[in-house]
């Protein structure tokens, strides 16, 4: 075959050799920042564990409010409004389902035969903590009412330090307030004063 009449293959430039090395040196590539990311999974999986470890502390913190600031003289407080309580339940109590889930948690549950009042404890209350109290006495109300229990249930809501508007709110839907003062805490009934009940 006449020289000038041969067609010249183009080059490709690398080797199968070549690009087999490429790939080789990628795939360790890809491992590496594979490991990298897991690890930065993992440790951020260690910091959420931390946190919630951290926020169950700071809860356990609130039922030590509730039980060392709220509970201690509560009875008698709400026994000079006439209510005679002869059981407290300080370390509060949890409202399950007939499948043992937690359906609402009472942080203190004063008891006689009559009345049994349901009392919140946080901090510094909100206006959203009232709400959310509402629907825990309406599931107290619904789980009295399976077992048979039809005593009047009434609430009340306690802060440490308790916003004005706030305590306007819990009084207007009908929640008792309770408000630290000095190492004590006292029962406000402002004139007028109906607890809703449920």
């Amino acid at each position: 075959m006449p020289a000038e009449a041969q067609v010249k293959q183009p080059q490709m430039g690398l080797t199968f050799e070549q690009v087999w090395a490429t790939i080789q040196e990628l795939s360790k590539e890809t491992d590496k920042k594979f490991q990298e990311t897991d690890k930065k999974f993992q440790e951020t999986a260690q910091q959420i564990k931390d946190l919630n470890q951290q926020m169950g502390g700071l809860h356990n913190s609130f039922g030590d409010l509730a039980e060392h600031l709220v509970a201690p003289g509560i009875a008698e407080k709400f026994n000079a409004l006439g209510y005679h309580f002869d059981s407290i339940a300080p370390g509060g109590k949890k409202i399950l389902d007939e499948q043992g889930k937690l359906l609402a948690q009472i942080d203190l549950l004063l008891e006689n035969r009559e009345y049994s009042v349901a009392v919140e404890v946080k901090s510094r209350p909100k206006e959203d903590d009232i709400t959310k109290h509402i629907k825990r006495l309406e599931t107290l109300r619904q789980y009295m009412d399976k077992h048979h229990d039809s005593r009047v249930i009434r609430g009340a809501l306690a802060g440490a330090v308790f916003p004005e508007n706030v305590k306007e709110a819990a009084i207007e839907a009908g929640l008792y307030v309770i408000v630290q003062s000095g190492d004590t805490m006292q029962i406000e009934v402002a004139e007028g004063f109906i607890p809703k009940e449920w």
